[in-house]
């Protein structure tokens, strides 16, 4: 139900901006978590739909930016002044319900997930 792209080549320094689309609905939250290679799934961003609330990893917060996309229901990921340690496979997820500030971050709050899109930083 998510379909995630946007993920590509980009010098250090360049951005990207990620998308990511619901195939027939809004959710209450969204989020972005990222897994680069031997390491673990981790939170990147999140967003809870009605208020607007969003939440960022130290990793990238003042570099990034999610934001809703009304025409699509859903979210965009937009990363500024990008970094080598920020490759990835990006993944796009999602919650039906608004998920609570004490589970926002976390992978087992979502329950819809996209195919993920890679992004690559040359340095």
């Amino acid at each position: 139900q998510l379909q995630a792209s946007g993920g590509g080549l980009v010098q250090a320094g360049g951005s990207l901006r990620l998308s990511c689309a619901a195939s027939d609905r809004t959710f209450g939250g969204y989020a972005w978590f990222r897994q680069a290679p031997g390491k673990e799934r981790e939170f990147v961003s999140a967003i809870r739909w009605s208020e607007r609330s969003t939440y960022y990893a130290d990793s990238v917060k003042g570099r990034s930016t999610i934001s809703r996309d009304n025409a699509e229901k859903g979210v965009y990921l937009q990363m500024n002044s990008l970094k080598p340690e920020d490759a990835a496979v990006y993944y796009c997820a999602a919650k039906t319900t608004r998920p609570i500030l004490s589970a926002v971050r976390s992978r087992d709050a979502y329950t819809y997930w996209g195919q993920g899109t890679l992004v690559t930083v040359s340095s």
